[in-house]
Parts: structure tokens; C-alpha cells; sequence
């Protein structure tokens, strides 16, 4: 479908520099002619000149009325057809330059708005390099399974989503998510297709197929936002019968109380194209191209436009608000153990465990540089703990009943718990040596973000999750909620989203399965899709591609400025253009000088549509964090 796109868009390119030449050359040669005295023979170039262009566009009014649609493009068509009717050759020819000029500027102006989401597309690798027998070998990407071990060249395009096998890996993702600089990967960390390799080759064992990878959903959801139309768009549709009405109107007024139908030509002269068809998409698209820059995709120009109207978000905890993985917020030694130390040998021992908890921390050792010796001896009680030798030392992890049931009588009291954290005890050789106070804390820049969406028109801004009320309410306290709705199920935070609507647009974000219906209901979805459930990023109609809520402020002020770029635009081009229909119809314009006049307004509100591709969102980041793998929550200490 995007190749298919490509050459449709390739062609009416190209059919529209051939018109613009033939309606240029018509005109650039009837005016020498005029000169050298032989204004007979200009008059019929300025009309052959015209033809081409009058007989395409009334193809394209003709295909607009089969659809259903009225467009301002007959407003045009009169205006060619009755210059050339009263002899108005030159004006008819200035007319024709300028239209068939309008339309490929607008193309131009489309096509620059697009490049941002065609580079996304042309940068889709075709195929991998895997180890095999011993060996390299390259495959198609529809070959790559979940396990398979890839070579990642310097240079290379990530093929597959997956994990680094080598020590680390440092990875340009500015093509994802706007980022300038590269970001390191240690081993264990995750690695997202279409990310570039900015550094040396290493390894990377795939996770999933090819087709179901991050670069290729954001790949799917990007055609599907090239093909849409926004609904301002239509109400542009809508408008143009009354605004055809009242040229018509104005030019026959103009035509009977004065009796010269020249100045009805003027009328209609001035009045093509309207600015209205040319500056909307060229600012929506515009809009929809910078916000992918960073890192939020919108799938269409429809959502762009109901962003900037939101009143009421409704988020969800777990995942979105927060960063939905356990991280090490504290820790406690007991045995004038250093803080390190406890951490490794945990971590060592629970290298040997799968589950979240164990996991994050193998993550928070790795990260402070921790060489982690092999684990022996491991017995694990699901729930419950592992307990193991490291270097020789009988080492437990798990709750604090599980450990302190298994060590010498203490009387240290295990520390005081905030809501939604959770305690882990480690035990070193029969003694109670610490605790590990672990957490799903706020994320960075939550709290901003919301403050900066206040600001943007948003009225209410509510929590909705499937967690304990007390637990929403510990971490979201301070962010001046409008309400917390907790222990909510998925057919109810549908409810929630339809119950809110009646307060006007609502935005909801969410990143798991149980999200998607909701996001769904929503005037407008946002799915985290760097790591959230494919089911929620095909529901909802915004992605954020970097896993950062703080992309959301960034995306809700580009959607605000192309909105009001494009409401700027036709405010003044329309405005323009009804005052040179009142001075043409007074007699104080010609055909010709209301051509030039139109054309210049036409020129004006594309370039200021432009203007869109420039909006510099306050809510933008600096710069990214470090990948998920890497963050630890450690107080005092920085990843290497």
C-alpha cells in the first residue's frame, strides 16, 4: 500500500509540472507575441494555453461531484471559462498559471510535510545476519524467530526487537524518537527495532518475529496516518458550497447593477482558489510530521485536531503514569555490610530466578558496574524466595518472612512501607543482612507535564486503575488529581471514558490490554507503545514511540499550534480574499490584477501553513533517558 501510494503521489506530481509548464509557456509566449505587435495570435496561445488545464480540472470537479463532494475548484472553473468566454484571454492564462502553480506548490508543501514519515518508511531493513552452524548468514527478516541470535553491524538498522547479548551497545534512536544523541544498552537490555547502531557490532537475541516488532507496528500505523483526511478538511468541504453561493451571487450583483460583465469575471477571478482548500492540510499534515519527530505518532490528521479541543484526560496507573516495573528505591543494611555488597550478592544468586522482582534486581547490580560470580546449590519456593551459595556464602532473597524463618532470631524490625512498595530480605550465612525497599515510582517528568496540560485547555484530569485505592492514592499524591477512580475493571474505565464525554472531548492513556477498550471509547486514545500491549496501540489513535508520558504535553502544543496555524490561515485568506471581491466588483480590480492579487493570497496562507513544521513544543525534553534496562532508581549513583 505505501509503494502503491508512492506512485500515485509520483504521478499527479508529475501531471501537475506538466499543466504548470504548459499553462507557463502559454502565457510567457502570448505575452512575447503581444509585444512583437501580433496580438491576435497571442490571444489564441493564451487560450490554448488554457484548455489543458481548464479540461483537467473539470475532470477532477467531475470525480469531486460522483463522490459527493462540492469543491471550491468550480469556482476556478468559472472563472477560466468566463474569462475566455468574454475575451479575457490574458486573465484566463494568469488564472491557469497561477491554479496549476497553487496546486503543485501545494503538493510541494505536502510532500515536505511527509518526509519525516516516508524516512521512517525507507529505513526498513530487508534483511538480517544470523548466527548459524557456526557461521553468519543473512536472512529475510520474515525469517527471524524469537531466540535467534543477530549480528547488529555498526551502521546497521535494528531488524527485530530483542534483547543485547553483548556488554552494551550504544544505539541512535533519533529517528524513533527525535533524540540527537545515542544511547547506551548494557547486556540485558532491551533494544528497539529501527533504532541505528552508533557504535561497535554486537549481538542481539530477537524476542519476537520481524512482522510483530516496534519498527514495524510504528511502520503500519504511519500508512495508516498518510491516508487519512481530517475532519476539518471536510468542514471545509462543507463550507465551500456557501462560500460558491456567495461568489456567484457577487459577481451576477456586479454584473446586473452595472451592466459590465468584465467586472463579474474580476469577481470570480479573485475568488480561485479559496485558501481554505490549501492551507488546512497543508498545516494539519504539517503538524501530524512534528510530532512524530517527537516520538508521537497521531494517526491522523482527525486526531491532531480533537487534541487540541481535549478537556478531560483520564490516565491509567500502572505502566503509563508510572513506570510499571519494580525498581530498587532504597536499601537497608543490617551487618555494617556495604550497600554494594548486599546488592551483589542478591543480585548473584538471583540471577538464577525469573520472576519481576528478582529480575530488577540482577538489572540495578548490572547497572552499578557489579561483576555477578554464578549462583550454586539454588532452590526457589515459588512466592517465596531463593535461597543458594555465592562464593561459597549461603545467601536468601525473598519476603521478609521467608528469610527471617530461615536465619538466627533478630531484633531488627523490617523498615516502614509507603503504599505499593515492597520489601525484599536478604540473608548472608544464617543473619538477617538487609532489606531491599522496591517500588513502581512516578515517572519522570509526570508531574510537569501535567501542570503544563492544565495550561493547554484541560479541565479534569483523573486516575483510573485496577489497583487498591490507597495505592493510587500514595503515588499520586501531590499531583493535584481531579479524582482517583481505583479498582476499576476494563468494561469500567469504558464507562468512566463515556461518562466523562458528556463534559466534552476526552483523551484517555493507557499502555496495557485491559486498556485498549477505553482507549477505543475515547475521543482520543494514547497507547505507550514503547512497551505497552500491541492491542492497546491498534485501539488507540495517538502512540507515544519513546516510552516517556512527558511526550504527551509535547504532542497536545503541536497539535494546539497547527490547529491555529491553519484557523490563522483561512481567517486571513478568506478574509483577503472577500475584500478583493468587493473591490472588484466596485471596479477597482481587473481580471488580471485579481488574478495576480488571489494568487499572492494563495502563495501566502501555504507558506504560513509551513509554519508548522517549525513548532518547538515547551513540553519537549532535552534529551532521553536511559533505556529501561538501566534505570534502577538507585539514590547517589549513575549508570556507566
Amino acid at each position: 500500500m505505501g509503494r502503491l501510494n508512492a506512485v500515485d503521489h509520483s504521478n499527479e506530481d508529475r501531471l501537475k509540472i506538466a499543466l504548470l509548464l504548459v499553462g507557463f509557456g502559454g502565457l510567457a509566449t502570448g505575452l512575447i507575441l503581444h509585444v512583437a505587435a501580433r496580438p491576435d495570435l497571442a490571444q489564441t496561445v493564451w487560450f490554448a494555453g488554457v484548455v489543458p488545464i481548464l479540461a483537467a480540472l473539470l475532470v477532477e470537479i467531475l470525480r469531486s461531484l460522483w463522490r459527493g463532494e462540492v469543491g471550491l475548484d468550480i469556482v476556478a472553473a468559472l472563472s477560466m471559462s468566463s474569462a475566455l468566454a468574454f475575451g479575457e484571454t490574458l486573465a484566463a492564462a494568469v488564472v491557469a498559471v497561477m491554479y496549476s502553480g497553487g496546486t503543485f506548490l501545494e503538493s510541494f508543501a505536502e510532500g515536505r510535510a511527509r518526509r519525516e514519515m516516508r524516512d521512517l518508511l525507507s529505513r526498513v531493513p530487508r534483511m538480517a545476519t544470523r548466527y548459524r552452524d557456526n557461521g553468519l548468514v543473512d536472512v529475510p527478516l520474515d525469517d527471524i524467530e524469537p531466540g535467534d541470535r543477530l549480528l547488529i553491524r555498526q551502521g546497521d538498522v535494528v531488524a527485530a526487537d530483542g534483547t543485547v547479548a553483548s556488554a552494551s551497545a550504544f544505539l541512535d534512536t533519533s529517528a524513533l524518537t527525535g533524540e540527537s544523541l545515542p544511547v547506551r544498552v548494557d547486556a540485558g537490555g532491551e533494544a528497539m527495532s529501527g533504532s541505528t547502531n552508533a557504535g561497535e557490532a554486537f549481538d542481539l537475541i530477537a524476542s519476537r518475529p520481524a512482522k510483530d516488532s516496534t519498527y514495524a507496528g510504528i511502520v503500519r500505523l504511519v500508512e495508516e496516518a498518510q491516508r487519512s483526511k481530517a475532519p476539518m478538511s471536510r468542514l471545509a468541504d462543507r463550507w465551500s458550497l456557501g462560500f460558491l453561493a456567495v461568489t456567484v451571487g457577487l459577481a451576477f450583483a456586479a454584473w446586473w447593477f452595472t451592466g459590465d460583465p468584465i467586472r463579474a469575471v474580476a469577481v470570480l477571478v479573485v475568488a480561485t482558489p479559496c485558501p481554505l482548500i490549501l492551507a488546512v492540510p497543508v498545516a494539519l499534515v504539517a503538524g501530524l510530521s512534528r510530532a512524530a519527530h517527537f516520538g508521537v505518532l497521531i494517526k491522523g490528521a482527525g486526531a491532531l485536531e480533537t487534541m487540541a479541543n481535549i478537556r478531560t484526560l483520564i490516565l491509567d496507573k500502572t505502566g503509563t503514569l508510572t513506570d510499571g516495573q519494580p525498581r530498587i528505591v532504597s536499601m537497608d543494611s543490617h551487618l555494617g555490610m556495604d550497600e554494594d555488597e548486599l546488592l551483589r550478592l542478591a543480585a548473584a544468586l538471583e540471577q538464577a530466578s525469573k520472576h519481576p522482582m528478582a529480575q530488577a534486581i540482577v538489572a540495578a547490580a548490572r547497572t552499578r558496574g557489579l561483576s555477578l560470580p554464578v549462583p550454586s546449590e539454588v532452590t526457589e519456593v515459588p512466592g517465596e524466595g531463593v535461597a543458594g551459595r555465592v562464593e561459597g556464602r549461603v545467601v536468601l532473597v525473598g519476603g521478609h518472612g521467608f528469610v527471617s524463618d530461615r536465619v538466627e532470631r533478630t531484633a531488627v524490625e523490617h523498615p516502614a512501607l509507603a503504599a505499593g512498595a515492597v520489601l525484599v530480605a536478604v540473608g548472608i550465612d544464617g543473619q538477617l543482612a538487609g532489606h531491599l525497599i522496591m517500588a513502581d515510582p512516578l515517572r519522570d517528568g509526570a508531574r510537569d507535564m501535567l501542570s503544563s496540560l492544565r495550561g493547554q485547555g484541560v479541565k479534569r484530569i483523573l486516575l483510573a486503575t485496577g489497583d487498591r485505592r490507597e495505592v493510587a492514592e500514595r503515588v499520586t499524591q501531590g499531583l493535584g488529581l481531579d479524582g482517583i477512580r481505583a479498582g476499576l475493571t476494563p468494561d469500567q474505565k469504558v464507562l468512566l471514558v463515556l461518562t466523562e464525554h458528556k463534559r466534552g472531548p476526552v483523551m484517555m492513556v493507557g499502555d496495557g490490554v485491559n486498556d485498549a477498550p477505553a482507549l477505543a471509547a475515547a475521543d482520543v486514545g494514547v497507547a505507550m507503545g514503547a512497551r505497552g500491549a500491541a492491542a492497546s496501540a491498534e485501539a488507540a489513535d495517538v502512540v507515544l514511540l519513546v516510552d516517556r508520558i512527558d511526550r504527551l504535553g509535547a504532542g497536545m502544543e503541536i497539535a494546539h499550534g497547527a490547529r491555529r496555524i491553519a484557523l490563522e490561515s483561512v481567517v486571513a485568506g478568506i478574509g483577503l480574499s472577500v475584500l478583493g471581491m468587493v473591490a472588484a466588483a466596485l471596479g477597482y480590480l481587473s481580471p488580471v490584477q485579481g488574478a495576480l492579487l488571489q494568487e499572492a493570497i494563495d502563495v501566502a496562507v501555504i507558506l504560513n501553513a509551513l509554519r508548522a513544521l517549525r513548532i518547538s513544543p515547551a513540553a519537549a525534553p532535552p534529551s532521553a533517558p536511559a533505556p529501561v534496562a538501566m534505570e534502577t532508581g538507585l539514590p547517589g549513583k549513575v549508570p556507566k
